[in-house]
């Protein structure tokens, strides 16, 4: 029998994740990445891995011990303040949970460790994954096929080039509007705010805005100014990203009665900002099993990232995808087992996403109290 092999778009977390646990089970496999190489753009900030998800994904894929040399367990402090400044919640044991941070630059770096480089096609702009008459698919780019596969997998994020094979779905927007700052070398240039977020994250409501500022290596710190937006105004543009300074003096215009302790973020940030709407499927997004395509992480249920699932559900999603197709010799039954329990697990993690979206409202700190005084007992 001619060995089969899989095709995946895109190479995130959960495809990176899927290519590893392929790779150490002898599966054939080609990744295609619109990058030019892993270090093409920044890949984001810090995040939470969850032991029952992105944690155990790593462990089965057999980087466990790598993920630990690089984890931050001692930035797990979390604090929540009011748009005033007045610190309203904190927990202070900054290494006391089982959700450590770690760079996505350097979660990609392990994911990619040890995978074969010609498995990865860097560069590759996939324009549409094609039926073939014997149940494969070819996958296609700018420069015509790239590739045939008895599997291809859309880990190509919200705005899937694979979907459309499967479901008529497509991301709405939510409301909100991230704008996106960073802060390089804070302790030596802006101690003031290293005070502020000493470890871990900060966040701060009110007057129906948000604010999260979080801790990655090496000093750098990455902050979200979080508004509710209609979406007519998005085309007009909130914020003049043309000039850093006009955009400075607008986000903080925004923000009125803010603390100058918050509006401070602001002041520090480089003149990289970043307009990041904030889009999602419908909750319990699915679609009729077909045999030969599927999808998984953002392509398959995009959410808000309020509750951190998102990275974590598409590890899991990769782990989950690679031990079926290495457990179950029927493809088809294997995936169509896959989506089938992907389905239910990330239609409860998109819901609670979605009910993160009180953040950014009237009665945020209310909320969002409430939220952290329900975890505490089990935190204590």
């Amino acid at each position: 029998m001619q060995k089969r092999n899989v095709g995946i778009v895109g190479g995130g977390p959960g495809g990176l994740t899927l290519a590893r646990l392929l790779a150490t089970r002898g599966i054939g496999f080609t990744v295609f990445e619109l990058d030019e190489h892993p270090l093409a753009r920044p890949q984001g900030g810090s995040l939470d891995l969850h032991a029952e998800s992105g944690q155990r994904a790593l462990r089965e894929a057999g980087l466990e011990a790598q993920f630990k040399a690089l984890a931050r367990y001692d930035d797990q402090y979390d604090a929540i303040y009011d748009h005033l400044g007045a610190l309203r919640f904190e927990h202070a044991d900054a290494s006391g949970g089982d959700r450590p941070e770690i760079d996505r630059t350097q979660l990609r770096a392990i994911l990619l460790d040890g995978l074969p480089e010609e498995t990865i096609r860097w560069g590759s702009k996939v324009s549409a994954v094609e039926p073939l008459p014997d149940g494969r698919h070819r996958v296609v780019g700018a420069e015509g096929a790239l590739g045939e596969f008895d599997l291809v997998v859309g880990a190509d994020g919200a705005w899937s080039r694979v979907r459309p094979l499967l479901s008529r779905e497509k991301p709405a927007y939510t409301g909100i509007l991230f704008i996106e700052l960073s802060i390089d070398d804070v302790d030596a240039q802006h101690p003031g705010l290293a005070a502020l977020i000493p470890r871990g994250k900060i966040s701060a409501v009110g007057n129906c805005q948000g604010f999260i500022a979080q801790r990655s290596s090496n000093g750098h710190v990455r902050a979200y100014v979080m508004f509710r937006v209609p979406e007519a105004q998005l085309e007009e543009g909130v914020v003049d990203l043309s000039s850093p300074a006009h955009a400075r003096a607008q986000l903080k215009a925004m923000l009125p009665g803010w603390a100058p302790s918050l509006l401070a973020f602001i002041d520090g940030c480089s003149d990289t900002i970043h307009a990041r709407p904030i889009v999602a499927l419908p909750v319990g997004h699915r679609w009729a099993h077909r045999p030969g395509v599927t999808l998984l992480g953002d392509a398959a249920h995009v959410m808000p990232p309020f509750s951190g699932e998102g990275v974590n559900m598409a590890m899991l999603d990769g782990l989950e995808l690679g031990l079926r197709l290495s457990e179950v010799s029927d493809w088809s039954e294997a995936v169509a087992g896959y989506e089938a329990e992907m389905f239910e697990r990330a239609a409860e993690a998109a819901a609670g996403a979605m009910e993160g979206l009180a953040f950014v409202s009237e009665d945020a700190l209310a909320h969002v109290l409430g939220h952290f005084a329900s975890l505490k007992p089990a935190a204590e």
